[in-house]
């Protein structure tokens, strides 16, 4: 089984003529119910993340100051991060769908999940909003599958844009791995080959910086072999995808050239590494991807890929 997440409640969090809109999870929707792949997934219920949740990964402080912009009637969070009325509860609502998914999963009720949430999260550090993002959506995911008792767990991102915030959140760690495959340099402005942990997490993260102008053979390449050698060491016992697509060469605020059926062949590479590693377990979470007709068709891409690995799987 493969569960998906989803909930209309997402698209109240407003961020008017931003790029980061509505409208990317209406076409998304709108393209999984048109090819019938929701229809062959698991929609579960499930709660917003309560205050003792957040506190795994945020501090109170940043918390608060998100509330009290929301109940101003919002406001921008930093020059780039809409905070609208309902933001808070749809970001509370966002990251509760990672970490019940990372329960679900862990339990033994499926082997895949896809969470399609906004706002975003992997800019968002542990004390302020960054990038979109408002709170760290797969951070959050990542914390709860330590707090369930997982040793060692593997978040790959390959968003365009290095996910900093969750570097920094597990920079120091041994128990996470995070890879990265971005375009560099780009914003934020992380995400250097050399930055590979620190104290006891030294080792534990690996990033890919991929030139604008990368082919897209290459890419495919060095990622899956990174990705391998990365995972074979550290041995993931559950693997989670910070899945942005911005990467396609039609988006407009990242672009490294990437096709639609690229995402297919990062999808197999990270499935099946954690069909070595971690019996086959994977969360996938929405990033970035602002346009949003190939978004749409970017995401059905990584979703069709899931459910084929859970029926050859099976």
């Amino acid at each position: 089984m493969t569960l998906l997440y989803y909930h209309p409640s997402f698209l109240d969090h407003d961020t008017g003529g931003h790029p980061e809109s509505a409208e990317r999870l209406r076409q998304i929707v709108l393209e999984l119910e048109e090819t019938g792949l929701s229809q062959r997934c698991v929609q579960p219920d499930w709660l917003a993340a309560d205050g003792g949740r957040l506190a795994t990964v945020h501090s109170a402080q940043h918390v608060a100051a998100l509330e009290q912009l929301a109940s101003r009637g919002g406001g921008m969070a930093d020059a780039d991060t809409v905070v609208s009325p309902a933001s808070v509860d749809v970001a509370r609502r966002a990251a509760g769908a990672v970490c019940d998914a990372v329960a679900r999963v862990l339990a033994g009720e499926a082997r895949h999940a896809l969470c399609l949430v906004r706002p975003p999260g992997h800019h968002a550090l542990g004390d302020r909003s960054m990038g979109f993002c408002l709170l760290n959506n797969i951070a959050l995911g990542a914390q709860a599958a330590l707090d369930a008792g997982l040793q060692r767990v593997l978040i790959v991102d390959w968003d365009v844009h290095h996910g900093n915030g969750t570097q920094a959140i597990f920079y120091d760690d041994p128990r996470v791995g995070f890879f990265s495959a971005h375009r560099w340099p780009f914003y934020p402005g992380s995400g250097a080959a050399e930055e590979t942990g620190t104290g006891d997490g030294l080792g534990t993260t690996h990033n890919l910086p991929l030139p604008w102008g990368t082919p897209r053979k290459t890419y495919q390449q060095r990622f899956r072999l990174e990705l391998e050698d990365f995972a074979d060491r550290i041995r993931p016992e559950l693997v989670l995808i910070s899945a942005g697509f911005d990467s396609h060469r039609e988006d407009p605020i990242g672009s490294l050239g990437l096709e639609v059926e690229d995402f297919a062949e990062l999808s197999t590479a990270v499935l099946d590494v954690a069909q070595s590693h971690a019996q086959g377990r994977v969360v996938s979470v929405l990033e970035g991807g602002y346009n949003p007709p190939v978004l749409g068709r970017c995401v059905a891409t990584h979703l069709r890929e899931m459910l084929g690995s859970r029926e050859a799987g099976d």
